[in-house]
């Protein structure tokens, strides 16, 4: 399973948020300073080094979370294609200023020793971002493995409990905040997902569904005939599911494109696929 098309097309903040990441951990691991990423609650209001706190939004900790921690950045990209740069900066902000509060309470009223250093990384964004990959990214595909059975997503959920638990509990605790950080979002708490940021340079990373064909250039359907095997039928209109047209959706396409693919391939995901990808050549 993937987040849609190859890079960061329609994708300009997670680009940014993947880089920053990568460097920042090169740079604090080269000058062997990564041990000196986590932050305590007594190096916020006691020390006053605030400098951490930002840094930790960032830069992992070690070599292994950077791998899982920046594949789930780069997966879950799909979301800024969905809800456009502007709204999913919110997201972003939301989900990183939320879950470090979080995270600051729970290390005051837990005064757990093993808690002291918390590690480093974006974990409030990746893990609050698995919520939405709950609720909207639909499964297409299960399958069985040594007796188990696994769907298009297991990957993913995998990846995260790697993360979650490589630093045990001083990576699990950023996580589980990071998850309320993104169900607080999900309920629209004080209406956060009206709220958007405006960025001049991100014109081509509007929402999806004014306008903006996510996948590439594809052409808009409204208005034109799809040539070849796809040509409209005589038959009667067939409106395609919801969930066909998320799982368009969650691959990059844009809604009104991905529905009308639906309509002409009679709700045949593969074939409406194709559609979408034949367009995009022409």
């Amino acid at each position: 399973m993937n987040g849609g098309p190859a890079g960061f097309n329609n994708a300009p903040v997670t680009r940014a948020i993947v880089i920053a990441s990568a460097l920042f951990t090169i740079i604090f691991g080269i000058r062997g300073r990564s041990s000196k990423l986590g932050w305590s609650y007594q190096d916020i209001f006691t020390k006053l080094q605030i400098w951490k706190l930002i840094v930790s939004v960032f830069a992992f900790t070690s070599t292994p979370e950077l791998v899982f921690g920046i594949y789930l950045l780069y997966f879950f990209r799909v979301f800024e294609r969905q809800i456009g740069s502007n709204k999913y900066s919110v997201f972003i902000f939301f989900s990183v200023i939320v879950s470090l509060l979080v995270e600051v309470l729970a290390l005051k009223l837990l005064k757990d020793p093993s808690l002291k250093i918390m590690t480093s990384g974006p974990y409030g964004l990746i893990f609050s971002s698995f919520v939405p990959f709950y609720f909207d990214i639909p499964v297409s595909a299960r399958f069985r493995m040594l007796g188990f059975q696994f769907s298009n997503k297991s990957f993913i959920y995998l990846a995260g409990l790697q993360l979650l638990l490589s630093s045990w509990k001083r990576s699990v605790l950023p996580g589980i905040c990071g998850v309320l950080a993104g169900f607080l979002y999900h309920l629209n708490v004080i209406h956060i997902r009206r709220l958007k940021l405006s960025w001049p340079s991100m014109g081509s990373a509007s929402p999806t569904g004014q306008g903006r064909n996510v996948v590439g250039n594809a052409p808009s359907y409204e208005g034109r005939q799809v040539e070849g095997n796809y040509s409209a039928r005589s038959s009667p209109t067939i409106n395609p599911s919801e969930d066909s047209i998320a799982t368009l959706v969650s691959m990059g396409f844009e809604r009104n494109s991905a529905r009308q693919a639906l309509i002409r391939a009679r709700n045949d995901i593969n074939a409406a696929t194709n559609i979408l990808l034949e367009s995009q050549a022409q």
